[in-house]
């Protein structure tokens, strides 16, 4: 373990590690401890890296950037905490960009917490996000933003039951990717996008705007394991929530606040009279 002196100054605690548990703890143990936000906890590898709805999460030592962020957010509405992960995901989208050469927009959000690239041969993930949170309402609310992103990683070490699903930026841009490199971008585009947050403002045009799914036909799993053929329209910036028909186009249109898009229809969708995308 060791801390950096390297912090940019809207980072109170920074420190890189070799390996640890999982980054998400780490700094969870920091806010609980008493320690000031923003906090910071970078590794080379975990052990117990973790998703949504209690899957693990692994990479090979050095071949992501796998990072945690904690917030003491008591100056956002607890309706509103969920866009520190929106404003996490983005940064790094812009910042994967910016390092690999890449047109704009060229990683895209997931509803709700991967960032994707859409190839020839589908969608597939380059990071995923985990936000925690305890005490939201209170007087003394934590929030905690895990990323994790396939940097460095070549295709021929992806594992094989995720590798027609996964990429790296790597991959997508055809050389090796410094992770230092890339951590310093993000930390300069998220600085941005807190201190407008703290003012009141989230980059709903910018959220919205790289949703993979929007005007698509997607395949939802809701948290029992159920899931639905429904046509995306849009996403909700206020709430976070994805807003979707059925596919006759003749129930209302309704939000999803939990669940996981399992499959995404590529092909171009119609769109209904009205719709809004």
């Amino acid at each position: 373990m060791s801390a950096t002196s390297e912090a940019p100054p809207f980072i109170a605690r920074f420190e890189r590690f070799a390996q640890v548990g999982s980054t998400n703890d780490v700094v969870g143990s920091w806010l609980r401890a008493g320690e000031p936000d923003v906090c910071l906890a970078v590794a080379d590898e975990q052990t117990a890296g973790r998703g949504r709805e209690g899957r693990t999460w692994t990479a090979p030592p050095g071949a992501a950037l796998l990072l945690s962020l904690g917030f003491r957010p008591t100056w956002l509405e607890p309706s509103r905490v969920w866009q520190l992960a929106g404003s996490v995901s983005i940064a790094m989208a812009e910042a994967g960009e910016q390092v690999a050469e890449l047109a704009p927009k060229t990683i895209r959000l997931k509803w709700p917490n991967d960032l994707v690239v859409e190839t020839n041969a589908g969608i597939r993930k380059i990071a995923g996000v985990l936000g925690e949170t305890d005490g939201l309402g209170s007087s003394h609310p934590i929030a905690v933003v895990g990323i994790g992103l396939n940097a460095d990683w070549s295709g021929a070490d992806f594992p094989h039951d995720l590798a027609d699903t996964m990429t790296s930026l790597r991959e997508v841009a055809g050389r090796p990717i410094d992770r230092d490199q890339l951590l310093d971008a993000f930390l300069v585009r998220l600085d941005v996008r807190l201190r407008a947050l703290r003012l009141g403002s989230f980059d709903a045009l910018g959220w919205s705007g790289r949703q993979v799914t929007n005007g698509r036909l997607v395949r939802v799993e809701g948290p029992s394991g159920s899931a639905e053929l429904v046509r995306a329209l849009r996403t909700d910036a206020l709430t976070g929530a994805l807003v979707v028909q059925d596919p006759d186009d003749q129930a209302a249109p309704r939000e999803l606040y939990t669940g996981d898009i399992v499959h995404v229809r590529l092909e171009p969708q119609p769109r209904a009279s009205g719709e809004r995308v």
